[in-house]
Protein backbone atom coordinates (compact mmCIF):
# COMPACT_ATOMS: atom_id res chain seq x y z
CA UNK A 1 0.00 0.00 0.00
CA UNK A 2 1.21 3.44 -0.92
CA UNK A 3 1.69 5.57 1.90
CA UNK A 4 -0.39 8.45 0.01
CA UNK A 5 -4.23 7.46 0.65
CA UNK A 6 -6.87 9.14 -0.54
CA UNK A 7 -11.36 7.83 -0.65
CA UNK A 8 -13.50 9.22 -3.11
CA UNK A 9 -17.33 8.90 -2.71
CA UNK A 10 -19.63 9.56 -5.32
CA UNK A 11 -23.03 9.07 -6.53
CA UNK A 12 -24.48 9.03 -9.15
CA UNK A 13 -28.68 8.91 -9.42
CA UNK A 14 -29.97 9.14 -13.16
CA UNK A 15 -27.05 9.76 -15.67
CA UNK A 16 -23.50 8.55 -15.37
CA UNK A 17 -21.70 12.26 -15.39
CA UNK A 18 -21.16 12.26 -11.66
CA UNK A 19 -19.60 8.79 -11.73
CA UNK A 20 -17.31 9.27 -14.88
CA UNK A 21 -16.06 12.66 -13.69
CA UNK A 22 -15.18 10.66 -10.54
CA UNK A 23 -13.82 7.99 -12.23
CA UNK A 24 -10.86 10.31 -13.73
CA UNK A 25 -10.25 12.21 -10.99
CA UNK A 26 -9.39 9.02 -9.25
CA UNK A 27 -7.33 7.71 -12.07
CA UNK A 28 -5.51 10.79 -12.23
CA UNK A 29 -5.04 10.46 -8.31
CA UNK A 30 -3.87 6.79 -8.43
CA UNK A 31 -1.15 7.54 -11.55
CA UNK A 32 0.13 10.14 -8.95
CA UNK A 33 1.25 7.05 -7.14
CA UNK A 34 -1.72 8.07 -4.72
CA UNK A 35 -3.65 4.89 -3.10
CA UNK A 36 -7.01 6.03 -4.22
CA UNK A 37 -9.98 4.31 -3.40
CA UNK A 38 -13.45 4.91 -5.11
CA UNK A 39 -16.42 4.21 -3.37
CA UNK A 40 -20.08 4.81 -5.63
CA UNK A 41 -23.71 4.86 -4.56
CA UNK A 42 -25.15 4.74 -7.72
CA UNK A 43 -26.11 1.64 -10.02
CA UNK A 44 -23.32 -0.05 -10.72
CA UNK A 45 -21.83 0.63 -14.50
CA UNK A 46 -19.62 -1.97 -16.40
CA UNK A 47 -16.51 -1.54 -18.04
CA UNK A 48 -15.43 1.46 -15.59
CA UNK A 49 -11.38 2.20 -16.64
CA UNK A 50 -10.03 3.09 -13.07
CA UNK A 51 -6.45 2.90 -13.91
CA UNK A 52 -4.72 1.71 -11.07
CA UNK A 53 -7.12 2.97 -8.51
CA UNK A 54 -9.32 0.64 -6.17
CA UNK A 55 -13.61 0.54 -6.69
CA UNK A 56 -15.99 -0.73 -4.28
CA UNK A 57 -19.60 -0.21 -4.41
CA UNK A 58 -22.07 0.61 -1.32
CA UNK A 59 -25.45 -0.93 -1.70
CA UNK A 60 -26.98 0.91 -5.02
CA UNK A 61 -29.90 3.92 -5.08
CA UNK A 62 -30.84 5.32 -8.02
CA UNK A 63 -33.44 8.29 -9.02
CA UNK A 64 -36.98 6.85 -9.10
CA UNK A 65 -37.12 9.33 -11.96
CA UNK A 66 -36.46 12.49 -13.43
CA UNK A 67 -37.54 14.60 -10.39
CA UNK A 68 -34.91 13.28 -8.14
CA UNK A 69 -37.40 13.24 -5.24
CA UNK A 70 -37.39 10.13 -4.26
CA UNK A 71 -34.76 7.34 -4.95
CA UNK A 72 -34.59 3.82 -4.83
CA UNK A 73 -32.69 0.10 -5.13
CA UNK A 74 -32.14 -2.27 -7.84
CA UNK A 75 -35.99 -3.92 -6.97
CA UNK A 76 -37.42 -0.36 -7.27
CA UNK A 77 -38.13 -0.24 -3.65
CA UNK A 78 -37.61 3.14 -1.60
CA UNK A 79 -35.15 2.29 1.13
CA UNK A 80 -35.73 1.97 4.40
CA UNK A 81 -33.92 2.67 7.59
CA UNK A 82 -32.30 -0.41 7.68
CA UNK A 83 -30.81 -0.14 4.06
CA UNK A 84 -29.38 3.56 5.02
CA UNK A 85 -28.10 2.11 8.35
CA UNK A 86 -26.29 -0.28 5.93
CA UNK A 87 -24.58 2.11 3.84
CA UNK A 88 -23.63 3.90 6.35
CA UNK A 89 -21.95 0.83 8.10
CA UNK A 90 -20.36 -0.40 4.77
CA UNK A 91 -18.53 3.26 4.17
CA UNK A 92 -16.96 3.78 7.33
CA UNK A 93 -15.75 0.07 7.23
CA UNK A 94 -14.32 1.26 4.19
CA UNK A 95 -12.59 4.65 5.60
CA UNK A 96 -11.41 2.78 8.62
CA UNK A 97 -9.79 -0.09 6.27
CA UNK A 98 -8.25 2.44 3.74
CA UNK A 99 -6.80 5.06 6.26
CA UNK A 100 -7.03 8.03 3.86
CA UNK A 101 -5.56 11.23 3.99
CA UNK A 102 -7.66 13.10 2.01
CA UNK A 103 -11.65 12.41 1.67
CA UNK A 104 -13.11 13.71 -1.21
CA UNK A 105 -17.31 14.28 -1.48
CA UNK A 106 -18.17 14.35 -5.31
CA UNK A 107 -20.78 17.21 -5.05
CA UNK A 108 -21.53 17.30 -1.33
CA UNK A 109 -22.40 19.87 0.59
CA UNK A 110 -23.45 21.51 -2.71
CA UNK A 111 -25.77 18.35 -3.69
CA UNK A 112 -26.65 15.03 -2.66
CA UNK A 113 -28.26 16.41 0.41
CA UNK A 114 -30.60 12.63 0.66
CA UNK A 115 -27.14 10.78 1.18
CA UNK A 116 -26.10 13.06 4.49
CA UNK A 117 -27.06 10.15 6.95
CA UNK A 118 -24.00 8.50 5.69
CA UNK A 119 -21.84 11.27 5.05
CA UNK A 120 -22.28 13.49 8.34
CA UNK A 121 -21.32 10.31 9.86
CA UNK A 122 -18.26 9.90 7.51
CA UNK A 123 -17.79 13.68 8.29
CA UNK A 124 -17.45 12.96 12.36
CA UNK A 125 -15.09 10.36 11.82
CA UNK A 126 -12.64 11.72 10.15
CA UNK A 127 -12.43 15.03 12.42
CA UNK A 128 -12.03 12.00 15.17
CA UNK A 129 -8.90 11.14 13.69
CA UNK A 130 -5.90 11.72 14.07
CA UNK A 131 -3.83 12.57 12.09
CA UNK A 132 -7.11 14.23 10.65
CA UNK A 133 -7.46 13.74 6.91
CA UNK A 134 -8.38 16.60 4.56
CA UNK A 135 -11.87 16.42 3.56
CA UNK A 136 -12.23 18.02 0.46
CA UNK A 137 -15.36 19.22 -2.15
CA UNK A 138 -15.34 18.33 -5.41
CA UNK A 139 -18.16 19.84 -7.42
CA UNK A 140 -18.96 20.84 -11.22
CA UNK A 141 -18.67 23.88 -13.04
CA UNK A 142 -22.82 24.80 -12.16
CA UNK A 143 -24.67 24.17 -9.24
CA UNK A 144 -28.68 23.67 -10.04
CA UNK A 145 -30.43 26.91 -9.15
CA UNK A 146 -32.29 26.77 -5.33
CA UNK A 147 -34.93 28.86 -4.94
CA UNK A 148 -34.77 28.74 -1.25
CA UNK A 149 -31.58 31.04 0.11
CA UNK A 150 -31.51 29.01 3.19
CA UNK A 151 -30.65 25.73 1.01
CA UNK A 152 -27.72 27.52 -0.21
CA UNK A 153 -26.85 29.12 3.33
CA UNK A 154 -26.61 25.52 5.28
CA UNK A 155 -24.11 24.67 2.38
CA UNK A 156 -21.72 27.44 2.91
CA UNK A 157 -22.20 26.21 6.74
CA UNK A 158 -21.21 22.73 6.11
CA UNK A 159 -18.61 23.63 3.45
CA UNK A 160 -16.81 26.12 6.54
CA UNK A 161 -17.91 23.28 9.16
CA UNK A 162 -15.98 20.02 7.94
CA UNK A 163 -13.71 21.12 4.23
CA UNK A 164 -10.35 22.02 3.70
CA UNK A 165 -11.34 22.90 0.14
CA UNK A 166 -13.74 23.09 -2.47
CA UNK A 167 -11.90 22.03 -5.94
CA UNK A 168 -14.22 23.79 -8.83
CA UNK A 169 -13.74 21.62 -11.91
CA UNK A 170 -14.61 24.55 -14.22
CA UNK A 171 -13.31 27.70 -15.56
CA UNK A 172 -14.29 30.80 -14.12
CA UNK A 173 -13.66 32.95 -17.48
CA UNK A 174 -16.29 30.66 -18.82
CA UNK A 175 -18.48 30.31 -15.76
CA UNK A 176 -17.84 31.17 -12.47
CA UNK A 177 -19.01 29.42 -9.77
CA UNK A 178 -20.73 32.65 -8.09
CA UNK A 179 -22.78 32.69 -11.16
CA UNK A 180 -24.86 29.72 -9.99
CA UNK A 181 -24.23 30.06 -5.69
CA UNK A 182 -25.10 32.94 -4.03
CA UNK A 183 -23.28 32.22 -1.09
CA UNK A 184 -19.62 31.83 -3.17
CA UNK A 185 -18.51 35.17 -1.57
CA UNK A 186 -18.59 33.10 2.56
CA UNK A 187 -16.31 30.36 1.10
CA UNK A 188 -14.47 32.06 -1.45
CA UNK A 189 -11.49 31.51 0.74
CA UNK A 190 -11.60 27.78 -0.39
CA UNK A 191 -11.84 27.70 -3.58
CA UNK A 192 -9.62 25.82 -6.25
CA UNK A 193 -10.22 25.97 -10.35
CA UNK A 194 -9.05 22.97 -11.37
CA UNK A 195 -10.65 23.66 -15.26
CA UNK A 196 -12.92 20.66 -16.63
CA UNK A 197 -12.64 17.15 -15.98
CA UNK A 198 -12.27 14.91 -18.82
CA UNK A 199 -10.96 12.50 -21.45
CA UNK A 200 -9.36 15.43 -23.65
CA UNK A 201 -6.99 16.12 -26.20
CA UNK A 202 -6.38 17.78 -29.15
CA UNK A 203 -8.88 18.98 -31.74
CA UNK A 204 -8.41 16.19 -34.81
CA UNK A 205 -8.64 16.60 -38.47
CA UNK A 206 -12.45 18.64 -37.97
CA UNK A 207 -15.25 17.58 -39.54
CA UNK A 208 -13.51 14.85 -41.65
CA UNK A 209 -15.76 12.15 -41.10
CA UNK A 210 -18.83 14.29 -42.17
CA UNK A 211 -21.42 12.84 -39.88
CA UNK A 212 -23.46 14.16 -37.70
CA UNK A 213 -23.45 12.75 -33.39
CA UNK A 214 -26.29 12.89 -31.78
CA UNK A 215 -26.02 12.10 -27.45
CA UNK A 216 -28.29 12.42 -24.59
CA UNK A 217 -25.66 11.21 -22.13
CA UNK A 218 -26.37 8.11 -20.00
CA UNK A 219 -29.54 8.06 -21.56
CA UNK A 220 -32.09 7.45 -18.97
CA UNK A 221 -34.21 10.98 -20.09
CA UNK A 222 -32.82 11.20 -23.59
CA UNK A 223 -35.03 9.21 -25.49
CA UNK A 224 -37.69 12.52 -27.02
CA UNK A 225 -33.75 14.18 -28.23
CA UNK A 226 -32.94 10.78 -29.99
CA UNK A 227 -36.61 10.62 -31.61
CA UNK A 228 -36.92 13.71 -32.82
CA UNK A 229 -33.21 13.66 -34.21
CA UNK A 230 -34.36 11.03 -36.86
CA UNK A 231 -37.55 12.92 -37.57
CA UNK A 232 -35.42 16.13 -37.82
CA UNK A 233 -32.75 15.03 -40.31
CA UNK A 234 -34.81 14.51 -43.47
CA UNK A 235 -36.02 18.45 -43.00
CA UNK A 236 -31.66 19.73 -42.00
CA UNK A 237 -29.44 20.87 -44.68
CA UNK A 238 -27.29 17.76 -43.61
CA UNK A 239 -29.99 15.25 -44.74
CA UNK A 240 -27.34 13.68 -47.25
CA UNK A 241 -25.27 13.11 -44.01
CA UNK A 242 -25.06 9.71 -41.98
CA UNK A 243 -26.55 10.55 -38.48
CA UNK A 244 -25.35 8.25 -35.45
CA UNK A 245 -27.37 8.42 -32.69
CA UNK A 246 -25.79 7.04 -29.26
CA UNK A 247 -28.33 5.90 -26.79
CA UNK A 248 -26.84 5.73 -23.25
CA UNK A 249 -25.80 2.67 -20.86
CA UNK A 250 -29.62 3.59 -18.84
CA UNK A 251 -31.60 3.85 -21.61
CA UNK A 252 -34.45 0.93 -21.75
CA UNK A 253 -33.72 -2.16 -24.26
CA UNK A 254 -37.27 -2.18 -25.76
CA UNK A 255 -36.81 1.81 -26.25
CA UNK A 256 -33.07 1.36 -27.95
CA UNK A 257 -34.72 -1.36 -30.11
CA UNK A 258 -37.64 0.99 -30.59
CA UNK A 259 -35.16 3.38 -31.98
CA UNK A 260 -33.46 0.92 -34.02
CA UNK A 261 -36.41 0.37 -36.18
CA UNK A 262 -37.09 3.85 -36.87
CA UNK A 263 -33.86 4.06 -38.29
CA UNK A 264 -33.03 3.95 -41.89
CA UNK A 265 -29.99 4.03 -43.65
CA UNK A 266 -28.71 7.24 -43.50
CA UNK A 267 -28.96 6.85 -39.51
CA UNK A 268 -26.78 4.43 -37.31
CA UNK A 269 -27.96 3.59 -33.84
CA UNK A 270 -26.09 2.55 -31.32
CA UNK A 271 -24.72 2.17 -27.70
CA UNK A 272 -23.00 5.28 -26.38
CA UNK A 273 -19.03 4.43 -27.26
CA UNK A 274 -15.89 5.10 -25.26
CA UNK A 275 -14.09 6.94 -28.10
CA UNK A 276 -17.31 9.69 -28.54
CA UNK A 277 -14.68 12.36 -27.82
CA UNK A 278 -12.76 11.23 -30.88
CA UNK A 279 -16.24 11.08 -32.76
CA UNK A 280 -16.80 14.86 -31.92
CA UNK A 281 -13.44 15.36 -33.21
CA UNK A 282 -13.67 14.11 -36.56
CA UNK A 283 -17.47 15.13 -37.01
CA UNK A 284 -19.82 17.75 -38.99
CA UNK A 285 -21.90 18.52 -36.44
CA UNK A 286 -22.84 17.69 -32.78
CA UNK A 287 -26.46 17.48 -31.46
CA UNK A 288 -26.42 16.69 -27.75
CA UNK A 289 -27.66 17.80 -23.74
CA UNK A 290 -25.65 20.17 -21.97
CA UNK A 291 -24.27 18.16 -19.50
CA UNK A 292 -20.93 18.67 -17.54
CA UNK A 293 -19.01 15.83 -19.55
CA UNK A 294 -20.78 15.95 -23.14
CA UNK A 295 -20.43 20.12 -22.97
CA UNK A 296 -16.72 19.99 -22.37
CA UNK A 297 -16.08 17.16 -25.41
CA UNK A 298 -18.45 19.64 -27.27
CA UNK A 299 -15.84 22.74 -26.69
CA UNK A 300 -12.40 20.78 -26.58
CA UNK A 301 -13.71 19.21 -30.23
CA UNK A 302 -14.46 22.69 -31.57
CA UNK A 303 -17.28 20.74 -33.33
CA UNK A 304 -20.46 22.67 -34.50
CA UNK A 305 -23.09 21.84 -31.89
CA UNK A 306 -26.83 22.28 -31.25
CA UNK A 307 -27.67 21.91 -27.25
CA UNK A 308 -30.77 20.55 -26.22
CA UNK A 309 -30.74 21.34 -22.12
CA UNK A 310 -32.28 18.79 -19.67
CA UNK A 311 -34.57 21.12 -17.89
CA UNK A 312 -36.99 18.46 -16.07
CA UNK A 313 -38.99 19.53 -12.93
CA UNK A 314 -36.82 22.47 -12.63
CA UNK A 315 -33.34 21.19 -13.49
CA UNK A 316 -31.55 24.45 -13.95
CA UNK A 317 -28.01 23.37 -14.73
CA UNK A 318 -28.38 22.51 -18.39
CA UNK A 319 -29.69 25.45 -19.38
CA UNK A 320 -27.48 27.40 -17.65
CA UNK A 321 -24.54 25.81 -18.91
CA UNK A 322 -26.40 25.75 -22.64
CA UNK A 323 -26.96 29.48 -22.59
CA UNK A 324 -23.41 30.27 -21.56
CA UNK A 325 -21.94 28.63 -24.14
CA UNK A 326 -24.41 29.89 -26.87
CA UNK A 327 -23.28 33.57 -25.59
CA UNK A 328 -19.98 32.55 -26.04
CA UNK A 329 -20.51 31.49 -29.56
CA UNK A 330 -19.94 27.63 -28.97
CA UNK A 331 -23.31 26.63 -29.67
CA UNK A 332 -26.77 26.68 -30.55
CA UNK A 333 -29.68 26.02 -28.28
CA UNK A 334 -33.34 24.73 -28.64
CA UNK A 335 -35.49 24.65 -25.24
CA UNK A 336 -36.16 21.19 -24.32
CA UNK A 337 -40.03 22.77 -24.17
CA UNK A 338 -39.64 23.73 -27.74
CA UNK A 339 -38.12 20.58 -29.26
CA UNK A 340 -39.77 19.26 -32.15
CA UNK A 341 -38.05 18.35 -35.61
CA UNK A 342 -38.53 21.36 -37.53
CA UNK A 343 -36.93 23.64 -34.81
CA UNK A 344 -34.44 20.79 -34.70
CA UNK A 345 -33.58 21.08 -38.00
CA UNK A 346 -33.43 24.82 -38.49
CA UNK A 347 -31.27 25.08 -35.58
CA UNK A 348 -29.12 22.46 -36.81
CA UNK A 349 -28.68 24.46 -40.26
CA UNK A 350 -28.19 27.63 -38.38
CA UNK A 351 -24.86 25.89 -36.45
CA UNK A 352 -24.11 24.22 -39.93
CA UNK A 353 -23.82 27.58 -41.61
CA UNK A 354 -21.67 29.18 -38.85
CA UNK A 355 -17.64 29.46 -38.90
CA UNK A 356 -15.82 26.72 -36.62
CA UNK A 357 -15.86 27.45 -33.23
CA UNK A 358 -12.11 29.07 -32.15
CA UNK A 359 -9.92 27.06 -30.47
CA UNK A 360 -10.86 28.83 -27.00
CA UNK A 361 -8.25 28.74 -24.30
CA UNK A 362 -10.41 27.08 -21.76
CA UNK A 363 -9.12 24.72 -18.81
CA UNK A 364 -9.66 21.42 -19.44
CA UNK A 365 -6.68 19.62 -17.75
CA UNK A 366 -9.25 19.37 -14.68
CA UNK A 367 -8.23 15.68 -13.17
CA UNK A 368 -4.65 16.19 -13.36
CA UNK A 369 -4.86 19.35 -11.93
CA UNK A 370 -7.04 18.37 -9.01
CA UNK A 371 -4.37 15.43 -8.49
CA UNK A 372 -1.84 17.67 -8.20
CA UNK A 373 -3.77 19.78 -5.24
CA UNK A 374 -4.71 16.84 -3.49
CA UNK A 375 -1.21 15.14 -3.26
CA UNK A 376 0.16 18.18 -1.86
CA UNK A 377 -2.33 18.26 0.80
CA UNK A 378 -1.26 14.76 1.23
CA UNK A 379 2.44 15.88 1.43
CA UNK A 380 1.92 19.15 3.47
Amino acid sequence: MSDKRALIWVQHLLGIGHLRRAVFLARALAANDVDTLLVSGGMPLKGLNLGKATFKQLPPLRAADATFSVTVDAAGQEPDDVFRALRRKRLLELYRQHRPQVIVTEMYPFGRRQFRTELLPLLRAAHRTRPKPAIVASVRDILTERHDPARSRKMADLALRWYRTVLVHGDPELIPFEASFPETARISHLLRYTGYVGATGPGGPYGASGEVIVSAGGGAVGVHLLQTAIEARELSDLADRRWRLLAGPNLPREWFNALKRLSNEGVIVERARDDFPELLETAALSISQAGYNTALDVVSSRVRAVLVPFEAKGETEQRFRAERMAAAGLAEVVRESELTPERLAEAVDTAWALPQPEDRAIGVAGASESARIISEMIAA
